[in-house]
């Protein structure tokens, strides 16, 4: 049954007879194990983000396609067990990296999946005495450790990071919270803090790379990575901080999100965080889903915004789609109309995401970092020759997702709530609380305090938001 089924996937790649040195031989072999993993209930039984039901059909099943096809078994990294990042760029993009920026000839060099077991074998030769963190390779210390999230601060803590996690929108537990504390006591009052960001999302500051190991297995067992965090990736997926909460609300941004999450650092192959397909683009990459009119999220602001609107002929809720909004040292660009609208379920928002993030991961600028990001690729195709590509590339993958015109957004007066202070949410009874945290630094005892407060109040749940400050 085994050889009947190769048989019949090299009949479908051409390919006629058994040759079982050649490459496609072990791409027909993964296509198969593939085959029998996606009709699986436990291919969709992740132990990550967003737990999902029996019934979810993937919504990443190019990506995992994709995956086979890179290049056959030399894609794949012995070390790793992944095809590497760069083995899913086409040639011509592989050309233009070469000829890129030195970050660009850095990645190629040496692949930032890598990363993924770089600093476990590093940790371990620190903690053995066999090598200091001054040994270690100034690229991986620099540049390709920004990939499981750990950005070296050399100026004013040399030998300590900043780790990156990702929280899809923005949700914590108190369990999270207090190991979030325990990760960097370690390191002093001073040192050892951590930061709630303006994407929602939480650093810890002060770890060291013999350390690093600890937390990343420890985030892992609490549903949490800090894997493709930093450096050029898709940053944390920004939600309603009031998603399920609100009486406003147009959409719950928490599936979305965490569905957002999981096509670009969970591995639909190995059901492991790190998604090769994703880990060499070209630049930072963000994304942010609004869930009122409020936009709590910053649609503005990001890569993709995901504004949420009624369609103005079914009522059906769904997203009108903004491009390109970032801001830099050098150009500050607000996201602009891209003539699309989408209905706002998990297939649709996944999948139009990703077909933007492949052309942008393939055709943008690899030699000028201040070029390189989504605004720039818009502007050099034009908006409607752009819409018409990312269109193309969703029907290419054929998961029934139609891209519709933009819809008139709403025009009655509204006015932006407050997120600080006690306000009656929906549910009878119940409050929402939003709590001032300056400059978004806790100390470990806050961490703790926080985590003890959320148990007693708001069932163990903590909300963080792009100012910075928490929500039970």
């Amino acid at each position: 049954f085994f050889f009947l089924n190769i048989s019949l996937i090299f009949k479908e790649l051409g390919i006629f007879t058994f040759d079982f040195n050649m490459p496609s031989f072990a791409t027909a072999v993964r296509m198969l194990l593939l085959g029998s993993l996606s009709t699986s209930t436990l291919a969709f039984t992740s132990p990550t983000f967003g737990m999902v039901s029996e019934n979810r059909v993937v919504t990443d099943l190019s990506v995992l396609m994709s995956s086979v096809l890179a290049e056959d078994a030399e894609a794949v990294s012995a070390r790793t067990g992944k095809p590497t990042g760069t083995s899913f760029l086409p040639e011509e993009t592989v050309e233009r990296a070469k000829a890129g920026n030195p970050t660009e000839k850095a990645k190629l060099k040496k692949d930032p999946t890598s990363a993924f077991v770089d600093i476990y074998e590093y940790a371990r030769k620190i903690r053995e005495g066999e090598m200091t963190w001054e040994e270690v390779e100034k690229a991986d210390l620099d540049t390709r450790f920004k990939f499981v999230g750990m950005l070296h601060r050399n100026k004013r803590t040399p030998g300590q990071f900043m780790m990156r996690m990702k929280v899809p929108n923005g949700i914590v537990n108190s369990d999270q919270m207090r190991f979030y504390a325990d990760c960097v006591e370690p390191y002093g009052e001073k040192n050892g803090v951590v930061d709630i960001t303006t994407r929602q999302n939480i650093q810890l500051r002060g770890i060291k790379i013999e350390d690093a190991p600890t937390v990343i297995d420890g985030l892992h067992a609490r549903n949490q990575t800090s894997i493709q965090s930093a450096l050029d990736s898709v940053r944390n997926m920004v939600g309603n901080p009031l998603a399920g909460i609100d009486d406003q609300e147009m959409v719950d941004t928490r599936e979305l999100c965490n569905a957002l999450n999981d096509l670009v650092s969970l591995d639909p192959v190995t059901n492991t965080r790190g998604n090769p397909a994703w880990a060499n683009l070209p630049r930072k990459f963000n994304i942010a889903v609004s869930g009122s009119r409020d936009d709590f999220s910053h649609t503005h602001i990001n890569d993709i915004g995901l504004q949420p609107c009624p369609h103005a002929e079914t009522g059906e809720m769904g997203f009108n789609v903004v491009l390109g909004g970032y801001m830099s040292i050098k150009r500050v660009a607000e996201a602009i109309e891209s003539d699309m609208w989408i209905p706002a379920d998990r297939n649709s928002v996944v999948t139009l995401s990703e077909a933007i993030l492949r052309l942008f991961r393939d055709e943008s600028d690899r030699k000028d970092r201040q070029k390189a990001r989504l605004m720039w690729l818009v502007e050099k195709y034009g908006v409607v020759e752009f819409r018409k590509a990312i269109v193309s590339e969703v029907e290419k993958y054929d998961r029934g997702v139609k891209v519709d015109k933009a819809q008139p957004a709403p025009t009655e007066k509204y006015e932006r709530r407050d997120l600080l202070g006690i306000h009656e949410q929906p549910q009878k009874g119940k409050y929402r609380v939003g709590v001032l945290v300056p400059v978004g630094r806790l100390s470990q005892t806050e961490c703790r305090q926080l985590a003890d407060v959320a148990d007693k109040y708001s069932g163990g749940e903590i909300r963080l938001t792009v100012e910075q400050n928490v929500i039970l």
